[in-house]
C-alpha cells in the first residue's frame, strides 16, 4: 500500500511548506519521559530581513542533526507565490540553549558566545529563502549539503508568474527578471521601464504595474514568520524529541485528503460512510485508505486521476452522493470478487499497485447494470496483470490514470488499448533474464503466486491450497526452498551482493502456510522437497519446482535457480497468454508519455551531453556519464534500455540546443556524428553499429535525443580518470534507476560469470 502514500501527495510538495501544522496549538509536551514539562512559548514574530540578518551575523544556526537540504525548484516557486500573494507560510519553531548540539557549518560553539538560537523547524523555508535573496548558500550548509539548486527563479514583473530560465521566452523579454538581482538592488523598476520605453512598449497602466508589482516582490523582505520557541532549560534530549514530535505530527494533507475534506464541508457524513466500507471491504482482505476512495469518486465522477480540486464545490453534492451510492452498493464489492475469483487475489497485499483498480473500477461503473460479461472480465483481468508485472503506475500516477481513464471513457476496447500502452513501455514477453537476482518485492512475486493459485497449488508441508480467505492480516509465508543459513554458509552471503542477491531470488522461493513455514525451519532443499514430492505428488509441479533431484543439492544451486527461471518464464508467459486474445495495436505512447513514465532500469534521463546546466558551460566529463549509462544497459540483466538525453531527473525536457551550441554544425546530425564518435572511441565501430540506435524527437518544441542500447553479449569497461588523474577501467550495471559501478574484482567476476557466462 506504500504506492498510495507514494503517489499522492500534494502540489506543495514538501510539509514545511504553507500549513501552520497546529504548533501555536501546540503549547507545551512531556517529552523523553521528562517529569516536567518543557513549555514551548510564543515569541512574537521574525522578519525575513531579520531572519537573513541574523544568520549573516552568527546569531541564527541549524543543528548539525538536521537533514540537508532536499527542496526542489517545484517547492521554492510556490513558496516564493505564497510569500509575494501574502499566504500563511507557516512559523518557525526555534531554540535557546547555552549548551548547543554540533553545529552546521564552520562555527564553532564557545561559551563566551552565550545562549544562541537554532532553527529546529522551518530550515528548508529559510534556506529557500536565504539562496533566493541571498543569491549564494548561507553559511550553514555545505555546497554538497544542497542537493537541489533552486536558485535563478524569475518572475514577470508584469503578471507576477514564477518561472525558471527559459531562455525562448525570457533572453530577450525585459519583463522577465531574477529575483535574486531585485532583492540585491541590481535591478530596479526604473531599469525595466527605461527598456521597455525604448522599445516602444511602456504605456501608463503597464508602468504603474511595474511599480507596484516591483514593491510587492521587495515586500517579501518585510514578511514575518511567528516564532514558537523551546527555551534554554531544554536538554539536547528533549529539543530533538519535540523537533521529532513536531515533524511526526506536521504530515502535510494529500490532495486526496484536502477533497475529503472538502467534501466532508457539503457531506457531513461522508467519511464516516467511506470508512465504513473501508472496514468492510477489510474484512474480506481488502485494505485500502481514504485516498483510494477519493481517487474512485474522482474518477467515475470526472474520469480523472490528477484534478481533486473538481470535487471541493458544493456542487457536487448530489452527484458525489449519488456515486458513491452506486459505489457502495454494487461496483467495489463487485470489483473484489472479480479479483478473488478470476484474477486469484486474496488479498490487497498481494497487488503493488492499487492505482491499478481505480480504471477498473471506473469501466465497471460505467458499464450497463455495473457488470461485466465474461470476455470483459478476462480482457481486464489480462491488463490488470501486466499493469502490475510492468509497474504501470510506480511514478506520475495522477498523469498516467489521466490518461487510462480516458482511454476507459472513449475506448470501444478499452483494455486493449490500455494493455498496448504497457507494450509500448515495456515488452509482454517475460524472459528468463527478469528472474536474476529479484527478490519477492519485485512484482514478478506477486504474478507467480496468482499463478500457482490458478493451477490450484497447496503449500508443499501441508497439502493445504494457497487460496485462503485471509481477512486484514496477509496469512500466507514465502520460504527458502535452499535455506538461507545453509546458503550463507556456501559464500551467499551480503559479503558478495550479486551471491546474496541469487539467495534472495524469487526462483527460491516456495509459498507456504504459517504453520508449515515456522516447522520447516532449516530443513535441507533435498530432504525437504523429496518429503514433499513423497506425501503431495503434484505440489512441486504446481509451484513450478524442477522435480529432478539431482538439482536439489547444494552444489547444484545455481543451476536448479537456472532451471526454475526456464519453468517460470514458460508458464507465466503461457499463464497470460491464454487468459484471452487482445488486440493491442490501438495502444499509443507518445514520447511526453514515456519521459512521464519516470526512470526505471530500462530509462534514464540526462540533462545534456556535455552542456553543464549547473555552471552554464561545456563540461566534457559530462560524455562520460553517459557512456557509464550505456555500459550498465549493456552489462544489465534486462533488455538492454533507452537513454533520453536532454531531460533532467525531474523529468523537465531541457532540449539540446545547448549541447548543439559547442558543436560544429550546431544540429542533430553534429550531435549524433559526436556521440556516436564518443561511443566508437570506447567500444569501438562494430559495436556502435550492432547495439546502439540514435533517433531524435521534438517534446514540449524541443529536441531530445533518443539512444536505445541492446542487451549486450559481452562485458565492457569504462574508461575513468579520478580528481587526482589515475586512470582505471571501470564495470557499471544498473540497479533499480540508477548506473552504479561494481568496485570489487571479485564481485565483477562473479557478475560478469553468472551474466555472460
Amino acid at each position: 500500500m506504500a504506492d498510495q502514500r507514494r503517489h499522492s501527495r500534494a502540489s506543495i510538495r514538501s510539509k514545511e511548506a504553507f500549513s501552520e501544522k497546529g504548533r501555536l496549538g501546540f503549547s507545551a509536551a512531556v517529552v523523553g519521559g521528562s517529569k516536567f514539562r518543557i513549555q514551548i512559548v510564543f515569541g512574537g514574530t521574525m522578519q525575513i530581513r531579520q531572519v537573513i540578518d541574523k544568520i549573516n551575523d552568527n546569531q541564527l544556526f541549524v543543528p548539525a542533526f538536521q537533514r540537508e537540504y532536499v527542496w526542489k525548484r517545484a517547492d521554492a516557486k510556490s513558496l516564493f507565490s505564497s510569500l509575494i500573494k501574502r499566504y500563511p507560510t507557516g512559523t518557525l519553531l526555534t531554540w535557546e540553549t547555552t549548551q548547543p548540539p554540533e553545529l552546521k557549518g564552520k562555527v564553532k560553539y564557545k561559551n563566551d558566545m552565550g545562549a544562541v538560537k537554532l532553527i529546529l523547524d522551518g530550515q528548508q523555508r529559510i534556506t529557500t529563502i536565504y539562496i533566493i535573496v541571498e543569491g549564494k548558500n548561507p553559511p550553514y550548509y555545505k555546497s554538497e549539503e544542497i542537493k537541489n539548486d533552486v536558485s535563478g527563479l524569475h518572475v514577470n514583473i508584469q503578471t507576477l508568474e514564477l518561472e525558471y530560465f527559459k531562455k525562448q521566452a525570457m533572453e530577450n523579454n525585459p519583463l522577465w527578471v531574477d529575483l535574486t538581482d531585485i532583492f540585491q538592488g541590481k535591478v530596479k523598476a526604473s531599469d525595466i521601464r527605461k527598456e521597455l520605453k525604448s522599445r516602444g512598449a511602456l504605456n501608463d497602466d503597464l508602468e504603474n504595474l511595474i511599480d507596484e508589482n516591483f514593491e510587492s516582490v521587495r515586500s517579501v523582505m518585510d514578511r514575518e514568520f511567528p516564532e514558537q520557541i523551546i527555551p534554554v532549560a531544554a536538554s539536547i534530549k528533549e529539543a530533538i524529541d519535540i523537533f521529532y514530535i513536531v515533524n511526526a505530527s506536521g504530515v502535510n494533507l494529500t490532495d486526496a485528503e484536502l477533497a475529503l475534506a472538502q467534501i466532508s464541508g457539503y457531506w457531513p457524513e461522508a467519511r464516516d460512510l467511506f470508512k465504513a466500507k473501508l472496514f468492510e471491504l477489510e474484512k474480506q482482505g481488502f485494505v485500502f485508505k481514504l485516498d483510494f476512495i477519493i481517487f474512485a469518486l474522482l474518477a467515475v465522477s470526472y474520469g480523472l486521476g490528477s484534478d481533486m480540486k473538481r470535487l471541493h464545490g458544493a456542487e457536487n453534492a448530489a452527484t458525489i452522493r449519488a456515486v458513491w451510492k452506486k459505489l457502495d452498493e454494487q461496483v467495489l464489492d463487485y470489483v473484489v470478487n472479480i479479483l478473488r475469483t478470476h484474477a486469484y487475489v486474496d488479498h490487497s497485499d498481494e497487488i503493488n499497485s492499487v492505482f491499478a483498480l481505480i480504471p477498473f473500477i471506473a469501466y465497471v461503473y460505467k458499464s450497463p447494470a455495473g457488470k461485466l460479461n465474461e470476455e470483459e472480465i478476462k480482457k481486464a483481468v489480462k491488463w490488470f496483470y501486466y499493469s502490475q508485472l510492468r509497474q504501470r503506475y510506480v511514478s506520475q500516477t495522477p498523469t498516467k490514470l489521466d490518461k487510462d481513464l480516458g482511454v476507459i471513457r472513449s475506448s470501444t476496447e478499452p483494455f486493449g488499448e490500455l494493455l498496448g500502452i504497457i507494450e509500448q513501455e515495456r515488452s509482454l514477453e517475460i524472459a528468463e533474464s527478469e528472474f536474476v537476482g529479484r527478490d519477492i518485492r519485485h512484482p514478478l512475486f506477486s504474478l507467480i503466486r496468482w499463478y500457482f493459485k490458478s493451477q490450484n497449488a497447496v503449500c508443499l508441508g501441508t497439502g493445504v491450497s494457497l487460496r485462503r480467505n485471509m481477512g486484514k492480516k496477509y496469512i500466507l509465508e514465502k520460504d527458502h526452498i535452499f535455506p538461507y543459513a545453509a546458503l550463507k554458509a556456501n559464500g551467499y552471503d551480503v559479503e558478495d551482493r550479486f551471491k546474496y542477491a541469487l539467495a534472495q531470488e524469487v526462483t527460491n522461493r516456495a509459498i507456504l502456510t504459517q504453520l508449515e513455514n515456522r516447522g520447516k525451519s532449516d530443513t535441507a532443499a533435498s530432504d525437504y522437497l523429496r518429503e514433499a514430492n513423497k506425501h503431495f505428488p503434484t505440489a512441486l509441479k504446481k509451484q513450478c519446482i524442477p522435480t529432478d533431484e539431482t538439482l536439489w543439492e547444494m552444489p547444484a544451486y545455481e543451476k536448479f535457480l537456472a532451471a526454475r527461471r526456464t519453468i517460470l518464464t514458460r508458464e507465466l508467459n503461457a499463464f497470460l497468454k491464454n487468459i484471452t486474445v487482445m488486440d493491442t495495436k490501438r495502444g499509443a505512447l507518445d514520447m511526453e508519455d514515456i519521459i512521464a513514465e519516470g526512470e526505471h532500469d530500462g530509462l534514464e534521463f540526462k540533462s545534456s551531453l556535455r552542456w553543464d546546466t549547473d555552471e552554464s558551460r561545456l563540461n566534457k566529463d559530462l560524455e562520460g556519464v553517459v557512456l557509464k549509462t550505456i555500459a550498465a544497459f549493456n552489462n544489465g540483466y534486462g533488455d538492454g534500455g533507452r537513454l533520453i538525453i536532454g531531460v533532467n531527473d525531474d523529468q523537465k525536457v531541457l532540449g539540446l540546443e545547448n549541447d548543439y551550441s559547442t558543436l560544429s554544425g550546431a544540429d542533430r546530425d553534429a550531435f549524433e556524428r559526436h556521440l556516436r564518435s564518443l561511443i566508437s572511441s570506447e567500444w569501438g565501430v562494430e559495436y556502435v553499429a550492432a547495439k546502439v540506435a540514435v533517433s531524435f524527437e521534438q517534446v514540449q518544441g524541443l529536441d531530445v535525443c533518443i539512444v536505445d542500447v541492446v542487451r549486450g553479449t559481452k562485458p565492457l569497461f569504462v574508461n575513468t580518470t579520478n580528481k587526482n588523474g589515475v586512470k582505471a577501467e571501470r564495470f557499471f550495471v544498473r540497479s533499480g534507476n540508477l548506473s552504479a559501478p561494481i568496485e570489487s574484482p571479485s564481485e565483477i567476476a562473479s557478475y560478469i560469470k553468472a551474466r555472460f557466462g
